[in-house]
């Protein structure tokens, strides 16, 4: 299962914001169920930033997120409302 969290971050809070989501990795890396994850930022809006990560189902992602809720919580202002939770259909590699 693959969880994208999209993020709009202003110029002035893109520091704090990559040191808060660096936290929300390794504390889901702590989680069982978790296999990766990733902090981006897109190359074409400065602005949007992704939260990536990678999990053996969702329902281990689901717990990792009430694990990470006061971690995450200073990012909640930033987030995009949007669905996140993706089913691979096609993997390879």
């Amino acid at each position: 299962m693959l969880a994208v969290i999209r993020y709009s971050v202003p110029e002035a809070r893109a520091e704090e914001f990559e040191l808060h989501a660096r936290e929300v990795i390794d504390l889901f890396s702590a989680q069982s169920g978790f296999l990766r994850g990733q902090v981006g930022r897109s190359v074409d809006e400065p602005n949007l930033w992704a939260l990536v990560s990678e999990w053996e189902g969702a329902g281990f992602y689901r717990r990792a997120l009430s694990a990470a809720r006061m971690t995450m919580y200073p990012l909640m202002t930033l987030m995009i409302n949007e669905p996140g939770a993706f089913e691979q259909v096609y993997p390879k590699g």
